[in-house]
């Protein structure tokens, strides 16, 4: 069969407008850059923050400030960041792993961090784990497993919207209980199987004509359903775990069914609200039937025959690291585990070394890197902190210190703070903070309900490609089969990804705080002993 690789996909792929225009948001990012870092005055609260909470004398101890004043405006540097790296990373203005590039040498170039420790964010385990899945994904599509897994999982779907609910619902509740990070790697290639064969099945001529909606509403629609999938259990990520440790600190902790009981009934409805909501917005796409694209690969399967040795060794391989990850404890970490997908599909001659490194998007990797850098930076510098207290202090104002209004404002907060830092890193800085406010405030089922609040936010990185690694795997590895040209943009997730953020928010506070909270109750005493736990701490 012959490809036409596409005018259709070529316009897909082109900006137009003001977008198109690269040099002028270069100039737009580092103007602001510029204005935030070196133009407006050292804000006192920042001043005050390095000295009450130690993030200047830190800076100080370990040689990257001289005094207070440098502490407070190198923390006003790593704000200046924040608009810059938002403006390249969702315009392209340049390529997102150049952006990534960009962080760690303006954390060299100024000194913001000890330079021993700027390497570690490309070298850590979350690094580390990323490029394994993008490696494991390259084997998946390279031994044709992908085309099985479709057929297992959406093969007896029909129709359009079928398939989409099943897809969204399925991953949602999967999603809370095997890593999101592996399912997208593993469902990313089958949605661009999937939708390869629809395409082909209504293209005429043996040429291959594009419908580029189609290809953002599957794989937007996986990426966003995996991520609403974190509010399900502990088992979704390290984030939830991390809250629970906080909750041990105070001598009421929460079991693993106790989370279920409060988290996994949201899932699937906003596995649900992810579907519909994608099939209003993409309602005028083209192809309007995944039946025959479905029905291409089950017979492509099915002519595939019995699985070959490649494809049992690819399976094992990620069933292997899928264990390892559950079950592997923290002295494997996700790194470690991941990095099996580098060697074995070699050892065992199931790909070649020089394929798996040419498949890997490697912008999707410096991308994330230099996010995780930029996200160190905001913990370690105390901005991150800075703006947590900022916000608060805006609720106090308001009048909003306690009940649904506190849980409705910090999940907010730590909604906005995921799509800029990781999930884990939200929860670990806004945790401490959140709970005794909770506490505080003498509400029954404190701190559960404000902790429940700040976690389940976390998991709605929707609308900055850097948010969570899901976003970057489904980024990295949805490329068109025949042209090998990317079917997502950066931009598309803050296109399709903010209001989505907003609809996730409203069925947590609506479904979750006013329904299931109030269904479900929390245990009398939690709050009295929590509070005790406190006192006793001051």
């Amino acid at each position: 069969m012959s490809h036409d690789s596409g005018h259709d996909l070529e316009k897909s792929g082109e900006k137009s407008g003001i977008l198109a225009n690269k040099l002028f948001w270069i100039a737009i990012g580092a103007a602001l850059f510029i204005i935030v870092g070196f133009i407006i005055p050292v804000p006192e609260s920042i001043l005050k923050l390095m000295k009450e909470e130690g993030f200047g004398q830190k800076m100080i101890d370990l040689g990257i400030a001289d005094d207070m004043w440098h502490a407070a405006w190198k923390t006003k540097l790593v704000l200046a960041m924040i608009p810059m790296a938002i403006i390249y990373f969702a315009t392209e203005a340049m390529p997102i792993g150049l952006v990534g590039i960009l962080m760690p040498v303006l954390a060299y170039f100024f000194h913001l961090m000890p330079t021993k420790d700027i390497g570690k964010t490309f070298a850590g385990d979350a690094p580390l784990f990323l490029l394994g899945v993008l490696a494991m994904g390259v084997t998946v599509i390279d031994v044709g497993l992908h085309k099985r897994l479709a057929t297992w999982i959406l093969g007896w779907t029909k129709g359009f919207a079928l398939p989409i609910i099943v897809l969204c619902v399925s991953m949602s509740v999967i999603g809370a209980f095997i890593s999101a990070h592996a399912m997208a790697a593993f469902m990313a290639p089958v949605m661009a199987a999937v939708y390869m064969g629809a395409v082909a099945a209504k293209s005429k001529n043996d040429i291959i004509e594009h419908d580029p909606a189609l290809a953002k509403l599957l794989l937007l629609s996986l990426c966003f359903a995996l991520n609403v999938g974190g509010v399900g259990s502990p088992a979704a990520g390290g984030r939830n775990v991390i809250m629970m440790g906080f909750w041990a600190d105070y001598n009421v902790p929460m079991s693993f069914g106790r989370w279920m009981m409060y988290g996994l009934p949201l899932s699937p409805f906003l596995g649900l609200a992810v579907a519909l909501y994608m099939m209003f917005i993409f309602r005028k796409v083209e192809t309007k039937d995944l039946t025959p694209g479905l029905t291409a690969i089950k017979e492509e399967t099915e002519r595939m025959g019995a699985m070959s040795y490649k494809e049992k060794v690819s399976l094992g391989m990620m069933l292997l690291i899928l264990l390892l990850w559950i079950f592997g404890g923290h002295g494997l970490g996700l790194g470690g585990p991941a990095l099996l997908a580098l060697l074995i599909p070699v050892l065992f001659k199931v790909c070649e070394w020089k394929k798996i490194l040419d498949g890997i998007s490697w912008d999707a990797w410096f991308m994330y890197c230099g996010a995780l850098t930029l996200g160190a930076l905001l913990k370690e510098s105390g901005a991150a902190l800075w703006l947590a207290q900022i916000f608060l202090d805006t609720m106090a104002r308001a009048g909003i210190t306690g009940g649904i209004g506190l849980w409705t404002g910090m999940s907010f907060f730590s909604g906005l703070v995921t799509n800029f830092m990781s999930d884990a890193g939200t929860t670990a800085l806004l945790g401490p903070i959140a709970i005794p406010m909770g506490i505080m405030s003498g509400v029954q089922g404190e701190p559960w309900a404000i902790g429940l609040s700040t976690a389940f936010a976390t998991s709605f990185a929707h609308f900055l490609i850097v948010g969570t690694p899901n976003n970057a795997i489904v980024y990295g590895l949805g490329v068109y089969p025949d042209t090998g040209e990317k079917m997502i943009e950066p931009m598309d997730f803050v296109k399709y990804g903010f209001v989505l953020w907003l609809i996730s928010l409203a069925i947590t506070w609506v479904l979750g705080f006013m329904l299931v909270f109030n269904f479900f109750g929390f245990p009398e005493g939690i709050t009295e002993t929590a509070k005790a736990v406190l006192q006793a701490s001051q």
